[in-house]
């Protein structure tokens, strides 16, 4: 009968390692369970490796000379403890997967937690899970460690989950609220694409002018004086030298107000006023409103439909809105709401959500049916965002050709004039 090696856990947290007999691997992860030990990893062991790990033991490699000392591990450009969105959604699915298919949730995690280099950050974040599950803490406990990963919505819905018993179905529904989400985020960042292209494009073709076109024509430009140029070149010769001169300057000057910016938007005044700001931006508007807006109905409509209460439910929508200006007004409602006051009656007095919203979120309060009516909220403002993107790409492409044609007009034609005024001079 074939041997495995085994490393589990005790109840309470402590590691131990040995070998049982099994006809299979299903019969040795049965043997080591029977011990009161949970599996963590099962392998079938041979003879070789039985020696090998003796004499490992010993300090001896396999020719029976000591061992040379390990090597240390080659740095890795990795993040520790970290995941992003998509490998979250990735992780959520086949956990849903392995649930569903009659895994309970240790053996699930302790499934995935195999997969990948153990230096991996989504291995490093599965591997603590599991390790917590086995500590005996609650799957909604265990994610709460980790709160830049799995958000407060993520970690609410589980919970709720946890009480009613329908952990799959939740993960089912966690899944479609993230794709939903990341949707709407590939929407709004594509239509961010464009015009940071063709601004880089304005940008570098202005660089090629100042820093290397005009240059070129120096010797001819010195030749026929200031006084023979034309005004477009003289202005464009100032710009050149100008630039080359405070360039560093410039440069640092960007740099430390990005910073300066970034630093700002991060204070809760500076928050709220370039949030206020970005919903009354032309072109903007559009488009960061309805993505805000149907990202708040669908949040609200998943917690609410996983039975979360309303008044955190509330709490946990204004924290992920994206927005402190509409968040505000969300914890406002909150506050309303535990008074006994409609969710739609503070909003409406806000003055930020559209009216036909706040008609659809009062419609379900009287029905009693306020998920219905979020989803209905969130249909419309994805249709709304679809809509302002394609009307922002229409409205911006031809302003963006505009300036940059009116860039390489004048550059071309303040060196051409000044070529045709030479030429003049030199028939004369």
């Amino acid at each position: 009968m074939p041997s495995f090696d085994y490393t589990a856990k005790t109840r309470d947290g402590v590691k131990k390692s040995g070998q049982v007999d099994a006809t299979d691997r299903r019969g040795a992860l049965v043997a080591v369970e029977s011990l009161g030990l949970v599996p963590l990893v099962v392998t079938q062991s041979t003879a070789a490796s039985k020696k090998a790990l003796a004499m490992k033991n010993k300090g001896y490699n396999k020719g029976g000379k000591a061992a040379p000392a390990k090597p240390k591990k080659a740095f890795k450009l990795s993040r520790p403890n970290h995941m992003s969105s998509r490998e979250v959604l990735l992780f959520t699915g086949e956990l849903c997967d392995l649930i569903e298919g009659g895994m309970t949730l240790g053996n699930a995690l302790n499934c995935l937690s195999g997969r990948g280099s153990p230096d991996d950050g989504p291995q490093q974040i599965v591997t603590a899970l599991r390790d917590s599950i086995i500590e005996g803490a609650t799957f909604s406990g265990a994610l709460e460690k980790f709160p830049k990963i799995f958000g407060s919505v993520y970690v609410n819905m589980i919970r709720a989950g946890e009480a009613s018993g329908d952990i799959v179905g939740v993960l089912r529904r966690l899944i479609t609220h993230y794709e939903r989400q990341q949707e709407v985020r590939a929407k709004v960042t594509g239509a961010m694409i464009y015009p940071c292209i063709v601004l880089v494009m304005a940008f570098g073709v202005a660089v090629f002018a100042i820093f290397w076109l005009l240059p070129q024509f120096a010797p001819l430009f010195e030749q026929m004086g200031e006084g023979g140029l034309p005004r477009s070149t003289r202005m464009l010769l100032g710009i050149s030298e100008w630039c080359k001169k405070y360039f560093i300057y410039l440069a640092i000057a960007a740099v430390a107000g990005g910073i300066s910016l970034n630093r700002w938007i991060r204070t809760p005044s500076g928050a709220r006023r370039w949030d206020s700001l970005k919903l009354k931006m032309p072109l903007v508007k559009g488009i960061v409103a309805s993505a805000i807006f149907a990202n708040f109905a669908r949040t609200l409509q998943s917690l609410l439909e996983n039975g979360v209460p309303i008044v955190q439910a509330l709490k946990i929508t204004s924290q992920t809105s994206g927005n402190t200006v509409i968040g505000d007004a969300l914890m406002n409602a909150r506050d309303r709401v535990t008074d006994g006051t409609t969710i739609s009656g503070p909003l409406a007095q806000s003055g930020i959500f559209p009216q036909t919203a706040i008609d659809l979120m009062a419609v379900g309060e009287q029905t009693g049916d306020m998920p219905a009516a979020l989803g209905h909220i969130a249909k419309r403002f994805e249709n709304e965002l679809n809509k302002n993107v394609h009307a922002f790409t229409v409205a911006l492409e031809p302003i963006m050709i505009f300036v940059v044609a009116i860039i390489i007009a004048f550059v071309a034609i303040s060196v051409m004039q000044a070529v045709l005024s030479m030429n003049a001079s030199a028939r004369i």
